[in-house]
C-alpha cells in the first residue's frame, strides 16, 4: 500500500483532519448536531465516511470544536464574507483646508464649500490657519475666522479638536454629526 504524501499544513485558515494538533475534539456533524467529545482520529474516520472534513471552528476552546464540513467550501465562504466586509467598510479620512487670517469672502466661500463636501462625505476636516510674518500678533482675528467657520458647519458638523495654536499655525478638527 503506497501512502499519498501529506499536503503541508494550511497556512491561513482553520486546521483541518490531520492537521487539528489537539487528541480530542468536541464534534458537531453536518446538520449541527453536538456528537459530543471523541478522539480526533475517530472523527476524521466518522467525517471522511460522510464524504466530508473535520474542520476546527473554535480551536481555543477546551477541548476545540470541530464541525464536519467541506474545507473548501468553507475557505471559499469566508472569504466572501470578508470581501463584502472590506467593500461595505468606510474609512473615515482626514481631509485638510488650510487658510490665512486674512482671507478675503470669495476664498473663504470656496474654501466651506470643501469642508461642506468632505464633512458630507463622512470624511474630518483640519482646519489649518498659517500665520506669516507679522500676522502672528494678531491671533485674535484667526480666532474670530475659525469661530465663524465653526457658526458655518454647525448644521452638518461638529468640532472635534478646539482651536489652538501649534507654532506658527492655528488648527481645528471638524467631524461630521
Amino acid at each position: 500500500m503506497m501512502r499519498r504524501p501529506m499536503a503541508p499544513p494550511p497556512m491561513n485558515g482553520p486546521r483541518f483532519n490531520e492537521f487539528i494538533q489537539s487528541p480530542k475534539v468536541r464534534v458537531i456533524d453536518q446538520d449541527g448536531e453536538n456528537l459530543g467529545v471523541m478522539y480526533t482520529r475517530e472523527a476524521i474516520e466518522q467525517a471522511a465516511e460522510v464524504g466530508l472534513d473535520l474542520v476546527e471552528v473554535s480551536p481555543n476552546a477546551d477541548p476545540p470544536v470541530a464541525k464536519f464540513l467541506d474545507v473548501g467550501k468553507f475557505k471559499y465562504e469566508a472569504q466572501k464574507k470578508a470581501n463584502i466586509a472590506r467593500k461595505t467598510q468606510k474609512t473615515q479620512e482626514i481631509k485638510e483646508i488650510k487658510m490665512r487670517p486674512n482671507i478675503d469672502d470669495h476664498d473663504y466661500d470656496t474654501k466651506m464649500k470643501k469642508i461642506h463636501d468632505f464633512l458630507g462625505e463622512g470624511d474630518k476636516v483640519k482646519v489649518t490657519l498659517r500665520f506669516r510674518g507679522r500676522e502672528l500678533s494678531h491671533g485674535q482675528l484667526g480666532m474670530q475666522l475659525l469661530q465663524r467657520v465653526q457658526q458655518d458647519v454647525i448644521e452638518i458638523g461638529k468640532v472635534e479638536a478646539y482651536p489652538r495654536m501649534e507654532g506658527r499655525q492655528m488648527l481645528m478638527v471638524l467631524a461630521p454629526k
